[in-house]
């Protein structure tokens, strides 16, 4: 799907003159299909930026981590990733499910780059993929439509100290938040009574 470039866009870059410098990397950069180099990039990373919007234009952006390889690039169109537990509010998945319209952000900190995906999601609870992710509640795939670097010029270069504890991993038990020691009583009941058996071991 082609881009279309909108008014404020197009107003902004006469004003700063760079509406060449525009459309020759929008012509040099954005693909719509995700190449060798793309894959070897995304599936590298253990965590993006997750863009979605709902039925009334309303914007939320989340934060989605987990090991590497938890993004899967499914063909050269086509990537997939796990939803886990969170904190119950499903922002991003029920935006998916009214909209579908995401933008996701990929950086990695250490060798300062960055990739945009912006694309159609959907979600599905009964995903072949999901008996891959560990306690994934459902995969999202996305159906990429527009793949383009960015200007690395502002990315801090940053190291990996620690990944999170809470990712799940097969035949291992994932701890739980401590905030949710405060919710005790409106946690879901599955999670309720999980809580409840380990107390009481």
């Amino acid at each position: 799907m082609a881009y279309e470039l909108n008014d404020g866009e197009r107003e902004l870059q006469r004003r700063f003159d760079s509406e060449r410098l525009a459309e020759a990397i929008r012509t040099r950069t954005v693909h719509d299909r995700i190449d060798e180099r793309d894959q070897a990039f995304i599936e590298r990373m253990d965590m993006f930026f997750l863009a979605t919007v709902d039925a009334r234009g309303n914007v939320d952006c989340s934060y989605k981590g987990g090991d590497p390889g938890f993004i899967r690039v499914l063909d050269e169109h086509t990537l997939a990733f796990p939803s886990y537990d969170g904190n119950g509010q499903f922002m991003s998945g029920g935006n998916i499910a009214t909209n579908g319209k995401v933008g996701m952000l990929f950086i990695d900190w250490e060798r300062q780059n960055r990739m945009r995906v912006n694309g159609t999601a959907s979600i599905d609870f009964d995903d072949p993929l999901l008996a891959e992710y560990p306690e994934a509640q459902f995969v999202v795939r996305v159906q990429a439509e527009e793949i383009f670097p960015n200007c690395p010029r502002y990315i801090h270069k940053m190291q990996m100290v620690e990944r999170s504890r809470f990712v799940p991993k097969d035949a291992c038990e994932t701890p739980d938040a401590e905030w949710k020691d405060h919710f005790e009583e409106v946690l879901p009941e599955d999670q309720r009574k999980r809580r409840q058996a380990r107390a009481s071991e």
